[in-house]
């Protein structure tokens, strides 16, 4: 068996695994690369096999650094089967379309730019995919539902389980005939924290031969959910009422924004904090939230409970789903007052820039980064105290509050990583450590080996291939 990393390893995005056997030769997510200023070139070269070779496909999840270049692998040849959870089919629907979109207008942008400044259109990056090439790869999608046991190939079997990171999320247990042998691989995508709002706790599992395991908080400890809410408390009290400034979330329009609505909610629900309104400024948000609703099977039953109340009491955190880019625009004449999610989370495309362009250099405002930045994305570059960034190629100064909110990740730390590894009755053979910056990684790699003494336990690098 043959093994190629074809993405996060060694970094956070661009989930790629290539798994070759005697049998079967099948992908393991089609993730894009996101942050820092090589992100494009990776994701040209990111699929350099021949990808008709493959037999089929399975996706941990919808987000964009797992499922990024399903379009471009279906316009370089690809025409199977593409399995995953019917939630994330849904959210697919949505994801992709408006990820060509961005890239479509961003392209038509510079061009634009450059033609205005009379420079010459070399080097303008094309879309990795158009629109209609991504309506065409939504066509491969197949849904096999938790807990059903499939089988994509007379050699491979497997089972999807509920990962608990975002709607749909789903570990991997596979089962695969090769040269004689049984092998269970297990992929644990991107595993949720545990006892956190909306979704169900991770599926524990308890034994594999090959386990590829995430690591993106794999060096630190989350903060205690009470001592999150304290701190969200205290950023919009000090905002809306001390400062008279407007609050600015980015926020990922899949998970996070839900996630961000239900602690509002909840926080309104129990007075500590007065009546608000909400302005979500991002469509593929609003049409993510909708999908939520209707995968309630999905929801925690406090989550259910909060949808209820939020039904009965709909003036105490009144939500306006902001549409057209008119209606958008308008936000940006409120001065005060106003509490804006918009996507996307790590601040590098969509409508957030337009409001961080537009509130960045009043000290009245804040802004509250809720969930992990990649190196060398605009959301990184503020959490690291970046006093003058450039937006639109406009040097926008930083006068704004920024409050990072570290409790509300929808990864697990170190401590919830290590208690998953615990299920486990058995070592595995080979343990994977992936999706986790360099240092982060190794981290998390060393506090395994200490806690459980495994064999093997790996740190793959961009590229490298592994044969078992």
């Amino acid at each position: 068996m043959k093994i190629t990393f074809f993405g996060a390893a060694g970094e956070v995005t661009g989930s790629c695994y290539l798994i070759e056997s005697d049998a079967a030769c099948f992908l393991v997510d089609c993730g894009m690369f996101q942050g820092g200023g090589d992100a494009y070139a990776k994701n040209l070269r990111a699929l350099s096999f021949d990808v008709r070779q493959l037999d089929f496909v399975l996706l941990t999840h919808a987000h964009i650094d797992h499922s990024g270049l399903l379009p471009r692998l279906s316009m370089l040849g690809y025409r199977g089967p593409i399995y995953t959870t019917p939630a994330t089919i849904d959210l697919l629907q949505v994801l992709l379309l408006d990820s060509a979109h961005i890239q479509e207008k961003e392209s038509e942008w510079i061009l634009r730019h450059r033609h205005r400044k009379a420079a010459p259109a070399r080097g303008v990056p094309t879309p990795l995919y158009t629109v209609t090439q991504a309506e065409t790869s939504l066509k491969q999608l197949r849904a096999v539902s938790y807990g059903e046991r499939f089988s994509p190939h007379p050699d491979v079997h497997f089972c999807l389980r509920d990962a608990g990171h975002i709607l749909g999320s789903a570990i991997i247990e596979l089962w695969l005939e090769d040269g004689g042998r049984t092998r269970k691989l297990v992929f644990s995508g991107d595993l949720g924290q545990p006892n956190r709002p909306v979704l169900h706790n991770p599926a524990l599992i308890n034994e594999a031969d090959i386990l590829f395991v995430e690591s993106t908080y794999g060096n630190r400890l989350h903060k205690k959910l009470d001592a999150t809410l304290d701190e969200i408390v205290e950023a919009f009290h000090y905002t809306l009422h001390k400062k008279r400034g407007n609050v600015i979330v980015p926020a990922f329009a899949v998970g996070r924004t839900q996630e961000m609505l239900y602690v509002l909610v909840d926080l309104v629900r129990h007075g500590r904090l007065a009546p608000l309104t909400v302005y979500v400024d991002s469509p593929m948000a609003s049409k993510a939230t909708e999908i939520t609703l209707r995968h309630q099977s999905l929801l925690s039953g406090e989550t259910r409970e909060l949808i209820s109340w939020q039904q009965r009491n709909p003036d105490k955190l009144r939500v306006q789903f902001v549409a057209d880019v008119e209606e958008s625009m308008r936000l940006n004449d409120l001065r005060q007052g106003a509490v804006i999610l918009s996507a996307s989370g790590m601040c590098d495309a969509g409508r957030i820039k337009y409001h961080l362009q537009n509130n960045l250099s009043r000290p009245e405002s804040s802004v509250l980064i809720t969930g992990f930045q990649a190196a060398g994305t605009l959301g990184r570059r503020l959490v690291d105290g970046a006093r003058l960034v450039r937006i639109f190629g406009q040097q926008i100064p930083v006068r704004a509050d920024i409050f990072t909110i570290g409790g509300l990740s929808a990864h697990a730390d170190q401590a919830a990583l290590l208690g998953w590894l615990g299920a486990f009755r058995t070592p595995p053979k080979h343990t994977f450590v992936m999706h986790g910056e360099a240092e982060t990684a190794a981290v998390f790699a060393a506090a395994v080996r200490e806690r459980f003494r495994w064999p093997n336990v790996g740190l793959p690098t961009y590229r490298e291939t592994v044969v078992l």
